[in-house]
């Protein structure tokens, strides 16, 4: 960890108060909390597409282009008909979940992910087609809601993340 001698010395508490030295170190802790999320986004959306390339060109010389073409728009179309489908019932099972006076978190995880994966879909590749179709099957989009109410756990858990009541 870096040493910050310096910039605790230059916002002393009895120099600034105590309320402008606490917002200075709130600010700073939240950009250390936010640059190593950010750092994975970019990665990802470096790595990502360059696999995506590759493997499109690697697969247009097994198969043929043409094959792939048609390959990537039959998952697109598979992919819209899933996620229309997938969307549908959890709309109604929104809307049940509210009828019945109970917070419908379930649906909404199950929400996200259906609109994550519908999108992911509609762009070309192979990767993110596995991603997409991960994202709007039932029974693999359950491992990954409980790992997403994991990580939003651990981010309460961390003050990453507030929730204010209402």
């Amino acid at each position: 960890m870096k040493d910050d001698t310096a910039e605790r010395e230059q916002y002393h508490p009895f120099l600034f108060g105590l309320e402008s030295a606490y917002r200075i170190i709130e600010k700073k802790t939240e950009q250390e909390r936010i640059m190593p999320m950010f750092r994975w986004l970019l990665l990802f959306i470096l790595v990502v597409p360059a696999l995506e390339i590759g493997l499109l060109v690697w697969a247009g010389n097994i198969i043929g282009p043409l094959w792939v073409v048609l390959l990537i728009i039959l998952t697109g179309v598979i992919g819209a008909w899933l996620a229309k489908q997938q969307g549908l019932e959890t709309i109604n099972n929104f809307r049940q979940s509210m009828a019945n006076g109970q917070v419908p978190q379930d649906a909404l995880l199950d929400g996200a992910c259906i609109l994550v994966g519908g999108a992911v879909l509609l762009t070309p590749g192979f990767i993110t087609d596995a991603i997409g179709f991960l994202l709007l099957l039932p029974p693999t989009r359950l491992p990954i809601k409980r790992l997403i109410r994991k990580l939003i756990k651990r981010m309460m858990d961390r003050g990453t993340i507030t929730i204010y009541p209402k």
